[in-house]
């Protein structure tokens, strides 16, 4: 190690670009993988921690599909559901649309035909539920307000649909934010944008006035930074699906008094609703690590092109130092050191050269996860508390290590066997 110390000593621009180029291609596949083990922790960590073990869907529908056929009786799986698995405890059906939200600055302005340059409805998310009926699942945090303040669903009126609308609408941070309102505030929501300004006000006219109950933070089934919440029942009314022959609804959460059986209860409700696909957790979370695996695979590949370079550059280096101290080596040769001995010593140079690099790849790597990490949060605002797109693990980092090593290894091969094979006489001749 005396000798590969040296010979790094001796010429210390070239060892550090060389130790700089491996640094930098290790650092890079430690920040993918890094990447990708965050993703991956996070999703776990919200899924469990949810309390949805089951989620109902039409029929045929897939999980990385992103869309979701509407289900019809919606309010009745939520009792249907209980009563034919015993061991669920909460069935909550939810409707996820997107709606148009109009706050009453935009109402004045339409209904004096002033309405500034640039000003329109906001386009947003919207969630229709039964807020009574989510025990045990885990819910967006109420900041301010008193929220829902009816139990139930009271207009959906046993299937009627005749019973009083509450008119009232949850908002998180960022859509109310967007709104410029408040708690007791009024908010109008209708199911398209109007054409023009000049249609503005007939698009109040035919809009549905809210009262905003709460602000809630962001949620972890839908992470958007603008969604409202409204009872589903009034949020079927507004998309006309409010009848006893449609009662839509795009997904059924499902929280489980005893989880440790889920696939037993998959089996059982999708047998007795074969309209629905039931997919518990590990589904979900297997459709969340393919698409993981695709991004990883990406990255590895432009991680091996990184690392195939460096070692080529290492390998490129090494040759010139043996090349350089070509005679040193002919005379460790000829006082008796044997060619293994002689290999070893490039190779321990190779290595050495290699854990300077891990040395400077890992903090480099850190620093850029950690920069990404807080510019990723920041950009995808309504992410829940916590989320993290990087993890930094000892498998990670045993990962690292090991790349080091064999880049080292691999860089060291055809060096070191020139070094065993240098004609000791004709080195120690030439002038």
């Amino acid at each position: 190690m005396r000798y590969a110390l040296d010979a790094v000593r001796r010429r210390p621009g070239r060892s550090a670009m060389t130790s700089l180029g491996i640094g930098l291609a290790v650092g890079l596949v430690v920040l993918l993988l890094a990447l990708s083990a965050g993703v991956q922790t996070s999703a776990t960590t919200l899924a469990s921690e949810s309390g949805v073990d089951l989620v109902a869907a039409s029929d045929n529908t897939t999980i990385l599909s992103g869309e979701f056929p509407p289900i019809q009786g919606a309010h009745a799986l939520a009792s249907r559901i209980p009563s034919v698995d015993p061991n669920v405890a909460t069935a909550s059906p939810w409707l996820v649309s997107d709606l148009v939200f109009g706050n009453a600055s935009l109402w004045s302005a339409a209904n004096s035909s002033s309405v500034p340059g640039g000003w329109s409805p906001t386009d947003s998310g919207t969630v229709g539920w039964i807020p009574s009926d989510n025990s045990g699942i885990q819910t967006p945090d109420l900041y301010n307000g008193t929220g829902f303040t009816a139990p139930g669903d009271p207009h959906y009126g046993g299937g009627l649909y005749n019973g009083p609308e509450t008119h009232e609408i949850v908002l998180d941070q960022g859509l109310a934010t967007v709104l410029h309102v408040g708690v007791g505030d009024l908010v109008w929501l209708g199911a398209a944008q109007p054409p023009s300004e000049s249609a503005l006000e007939g698009w109040y006219a035919n809009a549905t006035a809210f009262r905003v109950v709460g602000i809630s933070g962001p949620f972890w089934l839908i992470p958007s930074a603008l969604l409202g919440f409204v009872y589903l029942s009034e949020l079927q009314q507004i998309l006309k699906s409010a009848t006893a022959t449609t009662d839509y609804a795009s997904l059924v959460l499902i929280h489980l008094t005893d989880p440790t059986a889920v696939d037993s209860d998959q089996s059982q409700l999708e047998a007795a609703f074969p309209q629905l696909t039931v997919f518990t957790l590990a589904n979900i979370l297997g459709a969340i690590q393919h698409v993981v695996n695709l991004y990883r695979t990406f990255g590895e590949l432009i991680g091996v092109i990184g690392v195939v370079v460096a070692a080529l550059f290492a390998t490129t280096v090494l040759q010139m130092s043996v090349d350089d101290r070509s005679r040193e080596l002919a005379l460790l040769r000829a006082i008796g050191h044997s060619r293994p001995s002689v290999g070893s010593m490039v190779v321990e140079e190779a290595l050495l050269l290699s854990f300077f690099g891990l040395a400077i790849g890992l903090p480099i790597a850190y620093a850029t996860a950690y920069g990404l990490n807080l510019y990723l949060t920041r950009l995808l605002a309504g992410l829940p508390a916590g989320f993290s797109f990087v993890s930094f693990n000892g498998g990670i980092l045993l990962d690292g290590l090991l790349l080091v090593l064999a880049v080292g290894l691999v860089a060291a091969v055809a060096p070191a066997a020139r070094a065993m094979q240098l004609p000791v006489a004709e080195e120690l001749r030439a002038p």
